[in-house]
């Protein structure tokens, strides 16, 4: 058995490394910190110390967040907006995949070139085509219509990372289903999909933290108030409280937290799927 031999300089360099990772990780999560300490103060006291750890930690914050806000009417919006155009993306995205990795047909490749192509257009120069096209088939200003907007956004990038899991699994799998009679579709119900569990928890995290934080769109697309996401809101929000921060970082913690509670139910499959998807 080979072993490394320690030396002053791979020890120094071993602790550098580290101290960074930890420096990093504290500059992460010191953001969540803040809210956290800040949402459990008064403004008076967060006015008499806004870094350090509250004195008499209180919920006031949170019962006044929901009781003045209307934050549980856009938790709601998010979360039909969220849940909707991430199950159509990837239900579409899961398909287009299947057949670009399974079939061989004529423009396959082409296919899968534009949709990587595509991943790289920013929103912002689609806007004015896109509000064009919702007005004339009459879904400016509804949840359906910016639901559309998102799924197209988040397709490409949905089937280029399940065409590069797709292509990793055993053929002799798909194979064997053939023989013992299982059709297409019961291939990609039966055998893909329950195979491919990291490559669509990861694209679960990723598609539900982009709709969910997303703002320009939203923003855009969304006028009355009742309709607004959680992000829209969120500014409309901290207009109305600018002068109490306590407030304002209660009601943004709230907004960090289902997503934060996605990303550790799924961080495990989440890591795997990255790792696959990169190198198959």
């Amino acid at each position: 058995m080979n072993r490394r031999r320690l030396t002053p300089g791979s020890v120094l360099a071993t602790l550098s490394k580290h101290g960074f990772l930890i420096f990093l990780s504290v500059l992460m999560i010191y953001p969540l910190y803040y809210m956290v300490i800040t949402s459990l103060k008064t403004r008076q006291e967060w006015l008499g110390n806004q870094f350090g750890l509250p004195q008499l930690p209180t919920l006031a914050n949170y019962v006044q967040v929901f009781a003045e806000g209307k934050l549980p009417m856009w938790f709601r919006n998010s979360m039909t907006v969220t849940a909707g155009s991430v199950f159509l993306a990837t239900a579409v995205a899961t398909l287009a995949a299947y057949a670009i990795s399974r079939f061989r047909f004529r423009g396959r490749l082409l296919f899968l070139n534009t949709m990587i192509a595509l991943m790289v257009v920013p929103p912002s120069v689609l806007i004015v085509p896109l509000f064009i096209l919702l007005v004339r088939i009459d879904l400016i200003n509804t949840l359906p219509g910016l639901m559309f907007i998102y799924v197209g956004l988040m397709i490409p990038f949905s089937i280029f990372l399940l065409v590069s899991f797709f292509r990793g699994l055993p053929t002799e799998l798909f194979d064997a289903a053939a023989i013992d009679g299982c059709s297409n579709f019961g291939v990609l119900w039966r055998i893909v999909i329950p195979l491919s569990a990291p490559a669509f928890i990861t694209l679960l995290v990723v598609n539900a933290l982009y709709v969910w934080n997303e703002l320009l769109l939203a923003l855009v697309f969304l006028q009355g108030e009742e309709l607004k996401t959680l992000m829209p809101g969120l500014l409309m929000f901290k207009g109305h409280f600018f002068n109490n921060e306590a407030m304002v970082m209660t009601a943004a913690f709230l907004a960090c937290l289902p997503m934060i509670m996605l990303y550790l139910f799924g961080q495990r499959w989440f890591v795997e799927g990255m790792v696959a998807g990169a190198v198959k």
